[in-house]
């Protein structure tokens, strides 16, 4: 270890955290501890602030000087920074959440809209109302629409036949609803730019999208059997297993979509009168669900085994790493049903974060419960979003070895 004139800021205080915190093992800490100690000495050296020094840039500066002081220092500069640079990050976030003001770890992120496109966020903002999210992706698909344009060395006005060519190239590679969603993104543009004055002629009613009918094709849903195959393979002796058990049945036994399990607080779970506070994240409906036995006991194990003890964050389920902050988007929750899965030796073409909400849904049809009921529950106002779940167990009346009228 290196010489102990030089301590990291508080690091007593610090490496209590990370044990608290649960997600580092003891090599990791030790690894660690190895990297805090030389930012240190570089930061007295260099006459420097250590929490000042404490962002991304400030890792990127010391592991460019760590490398070129010392002539037996080899190997390549990347390597150096991504190993400091996650202790860094480490103690930075440990220092924030013992209280201790920080500069902020990244830059400030840039905008994926560039000049042409903002006027036309600020529309989608301001008179479509639509939400950050949306906005972003419809961006995203526009910039992927120009990137192909470019490949093309087009510089002429936007025409249908690149369009046209765009959504075939499209087709290849992504799902008939992706590729309407791509569609409705550009139809919306073209439209806004002719308004605007930007284009003459309206080319957005010939954007041809792929049909997508209402109900073509029954929910996709998991058999019950392998739901709960799922759930025992996860392994609940480590912090992430418990999260992940925990995160799993509640969509499983309750039939909620990835965007409402990570939405759910601290704050939305109500031990005494037994409850738990779901807001729908496209309506903004909320709406209670009785805590049942079973996810009381798993969320119990998680709080006091498996949840980081210092987290800014209010979210129930957390990420197990620095910065420990809320689960960000649905793929981490579709990650975590993959990983369970594979262990369980569950195989589906469809095994997305929706088979689980599918899988309640005709597992209480087949119980008996009432199609309002559940439907209420799924958050369907229209009862034909319900009925489609009946196509699915309606299948398996094709099993029965029924009588035939003569």
């Amino acid at each position: 270890m290196e010489q102990r004139g030089c301590t990291p800021h508080r690091l007593c205080d610090v490496k209590r955290v990370w044990r608290r915190n649960r997600g580092l093992g003891r090599g990791t800490l030790f690894l660690y501890e190895y990297w805090l100690y030389r930012f240190a000495r570089y930061c007295q050296t260099c006459s420097l602030d250590q929490r000042a020094e404490l962002t991304q840039r400030g890792a990127e500066r010391f592991a460019c000087w760590w490398r070129s002081h010392g002539s037996r220092r080899r190997g390549r500069l990347e390597v150096a920074v991504a190993a400091s640079r996650s202790a860094l990050h480490a103690w930075a976030c440990a220092l924030s959440m013992l209280g201790e003001p920080m500069p902020t770890w990244n830059s400030p992120p840039t905008s994926p809209c560039d000049s042409r496109f903002q006027s036309f966020s600020a529309y989608l903002r301001d008179v479509r109302g639509n939400p950050p999210n949306t906005i972003h992706k419809k961006l995203e698909h526009l910039m992927a629409f120009y990137r192909h344009r470019r490949l093309r060395d087009s510089d002429l006005p936007i025409r249908l036949s690149e369009i046209d060519a765009y959504v075939v190239a499209c087709r290849k590679r992504l799902a008939r609803r992706t590729v309407a969603d791509i569609c409705s993104t550009i139809r919306g543009y073209l439209r806004f730019l002719h308004v605007t004055g930007a284009m003459e002629v309206d080319l957005a009613a010939s954007v041809m999208s792929p049909t997508i009918r209402t109900d073509e094709r029954p929910h996709r849903a998991l058999p019950w059997v392998d739901v709960q195959r799922v759930l025992h393979a996860i392994d609940r002796s480590t912090p992430g297993g418990r999260r992940d058990y925990a995160l799993l049945l509640m969509m499983s036994v309750y039939g909620l979509g990835a965007g409402e399990v990570i939405r759910v607080t601290l704050d939305d779970i109500d031990w005494q009168a037994a409850t738990i506070r779901v807001k729908r994240p496209k309506t903004g409906v909320v709406f209670q669900l009785p805590l049942l036995p079973a996810v009381a006991r798993a969320l119990v194990d998680y709080f006091k085994r498996g949840r980081p003890a210092y987290t800014p964050a209010r979210c129930l389920f957390v990420t197990m790493h620095t910065p420990y902050k809320h689960l960000a988007s649905s793929t981490a929750v579709r990650h975590i049903l993959h990983s369970a899965a594979r262990r369980a030796g569950v195989t589906a073409s469809f095994l997305g974060t929706h088979a689980l909400r599918h899988a309640h849904a005709c597992r209480q049809l087949d119980l008996g419960v009432a199609p309002k009921v559940i439907g209420d529950i799924l958050g369907h106002r229209d009862p034909d979003s319900t009925s489609a779940y009946l196509r699915v167990t309606s299948d398996r009346l094709r099993e029965l070895s029924l009588p035939v009228p003569v």
